[in-house]
């Protein structure tokens, strides 16, 4: 098989002629930066100005096209004048941390994004603290500064007591700043002045953020930081050169791979070095030095994956039909289980697996549910079928004292659901910390310190006191003392009494005792979790009750009217269940369950 090295694929310019001002870039938070990436590529000449180019060019994942997040790092590069700039678009969100630290030893400099309104956010404080470690020049971005309720000069000081909180340097604290449309394109050096284009942050870019520090002519060095697989290339390592010259019959330490030429400076990727892990260092076989290792924080919520057990198991739902196939993309064993799962440890470096008490179960821990989330949701489109347990915290014991994760949670909900909000937050064993309204939108932004269990379950409940006008952000904060039991939920199940398809005539009665998640006509299974109880406690019901034929004749049949059932999605279920439940996942149905492993050792 033919091996290859190249530059990024999007990188099309002649790395000789750019490299000597060539300059890295990382746009963090989710504020609006990947539509300015957009922006940026455009305006770059990337595409033919006849080329359809879709919106949020870099988030090419499925997931994140649905989700509207960044969820993996992806890089590209444009040219301004004599300038080649690559760019390293990373995800907000706090779950996927792991994603920003590993490529942090690739860049130069740091665009940090932060919304116009709202400023610094927790998944802020995460990147930047980090990014400030290495020492990164910043360029602070005010995107969507034509907003209505723009407060720019809120948002500067807030950014900068965040640096001093950082203990950020003299000359990092001494930041350029940019006010900016990422929508419209327009970037300027103040917010009433801004230019049709986005020059001025080109301009920022070429003019703050250093060249590359680089030994072109020294060994070869390169750290792999991330690791992509194709079925004819085989398994390819992307990095970024830090010495030396990649180059065609290079003998290097892991093997001998054919390629074009690629200089220090620039972002590559490397195929056919088939045992190459993220992390490692390709290097000059003779006086090659091993780069530093990629270190993430640990984990801090852990979730149990086993093998399907419900009656359904192999086949599909479709409607009142049962269609019943075999595939070759269908897996269903613990083998198939643990080999995925351990294959997914090769590119996510802030997940961790582990076998659990029986061969066909799994511990699966990640830096929050979504993160773990993430992954249920491919693998289920991959065609796997495999129950989950509720999320549970990581924690730990010092000095004979236990120790559990805090998160600082930030919440903007409207003045007229702060009540209802504080008091929900209150019963997790929040603690608030400071409390500031938003300006003309009528909204409080509320900071709170939580455990991370009295988070489990949160999001649901407070988009139900507030009827869904809430925005909640959370990022791990540190381990603290044992905060006392917290109850994530004070309504119990409704659990199919017995198998077999729920009729209109049961589910009029069982709709009494509860909302339902199942409407007339479902195959249903005996422990399934068919509803939400309106009382504490779990509650048993028959679903699928007919109702008696008599040979009495009527002169009206009573009308039925059944109210929606919920529809409640992957991310929604996970939060629902408590410890004797599980959630039941195949590639196309998703269902909640009691656990019978709990149930027989209760009796």
């Amino acid at each position: 098989m033919e091996m290859a090295v190249g530059s990024h694929p999007t990188s099309k310019f002649t790395p000789k002629t750019l490299l000597l001002s060539s300059r890295n870039v990382e746009p963090t938070k989710n504020h609006g930066k990947t539509t300015l990436v957009d922006a940026m590529l455009r305006q770059s000449k990337v595409f033919r100005d006849n080329q359809f180019v879709q919106d949020r060019i870099m988030d090419s994942n499925d997931l994140e096209r649905e989700r509207g997040i960044t969820i993996l790092s992806k890089n590209t590069s444009i040219t301004y004048n004599d300038t080649k700039i690559n760019i390293i678009d990373t995800p907000g969100h706090s779950d996927f941390g792991g994603e920003v630290e590993r490529i942090l030893n690739m860049v130069e400099g740091v665009l940090l994004v932060v919304d116009s309104v709202e400023g610094p956010m927790p998944q802020t404080r995460f990147v930047l603290k980090k990014a400030l470690e290495f020492g990164h020049a910043v360029v602070v971005v005010v995107n969507k500064i034509d907003r209505p309720s723009a407060r720019p000069d809120y948002v500067i000081n807030s950014t900068f007591e965040l640096f001093i909180e950082l203990n950020a340097s003299d000359e990092q604290c001494d930041f350029q700043v940019i006010y900016a449309s990422g929508l419209k394109g327009k970037a300027g050096l103040s917010p009433e002045n801004l230019a049709e284009d986005l020059g001025p942050l080109f301009e920022a870019i070429v003019r703050c953020i250093p060249g590359p520090q680089i030994a072109k002519d020294g060994a070869l060095q390169m750290l792999a930081t991330n690791i992509e697989y194709d079925e004819h290339k085989g398994r390819i390592a992307i990095g970024r050169l830090h010495a030396g010259i990649l180059r065609k019959g290079l003998d290097v330490r892991f093997s001998r791979v054919p390629a074009e030429t690629v200089e220090a400076g620039d972002i590559c990727a490397v195929c056919g070095i088939d045992d190459i892990q993220i992390g490692e260092t390709i290097a000059d076989k003779i006086s090659g030095k091993p780069l530093p290792t990629i270190k993430v924080e640990e984990p801090t919520v852990r979730m149990a994956f086993s093998i399907n057990t419900s009656p359904f198991v192999g086949r599909e739902v479709c409607d009142s039909t049962v269609v019943i196939f075999y595939s070759t993309r269908k897996y269903v064993t613990s083998r198939n289980l643990r080999d995925r799962l351990y294959r997914e440890l090769e590119r996510n470096l802030a997940m961790k697996v582990e076998d659990g008490e029986t061969s066909d179960t799994f511990i699966v821990s990640g830096r929050g549910t979504l993160h773990i989330t993430i992954l249920i949701e491919n693998m289920r489109r991959e065609g796997y079928e495999f129950m989950v347990g509720p999320p549970k915290v990581i924690n730990k014991k010092v000095d004979d004292k236990l120790l559990e994760p805090y998160e600082i949670a930030i919440v903007e909900v409207p003045e007229e659901y702060m009540g209802p909000v504080v008091e929900l937050l209150g019963r997790r064993r929040g603690q608030m910390v400071d409390m500031q309204g938003t300006g003309s939108e009528g909204t409080t932004l509320m900071k709170y310190k939580i455990p991370t269990r009295g988070l489990l379950g949160l999001r649901n409940s407070i988009l139900t006191v507030s009827r869904g006008t809430a925005v909640l952000n959370t990022i791990f904060d540190e381990y603290g003392h044992w905060a006392g039991d917290i109850s994530t939920r004070d309504q119990g199940s409704l659990v199919a009494f017995e198998d077999g398809t729920s009729t209109s005539y049961a589910l009029s009665s069982a709709q009494e005792r509860g909302q339902m998640f199942i409407g007339p006509g479902v195959d249903v299974y005996k422990g399934q979790i068919v509803g939400i109880h309106q009382r504490p406690g779990d509650l048993s019901l028959n679903v699928c009750k007919k109702k008696a034929a008599t040979n009495v004749r009527s002169n009206k049949e009573q009308t039925v009217v059944l109210d929606t059932p919920l529809d409640y999605s992957l991310d929604d279920c996970i939060e629902y269940i408590q410890e004797d439940e599980l959630v039941e996942v195949t590639p196309s149905s998703i269902r909640m369950c009691k656990n019978p492993k709990l149930i027989k050792k209760s009796r």
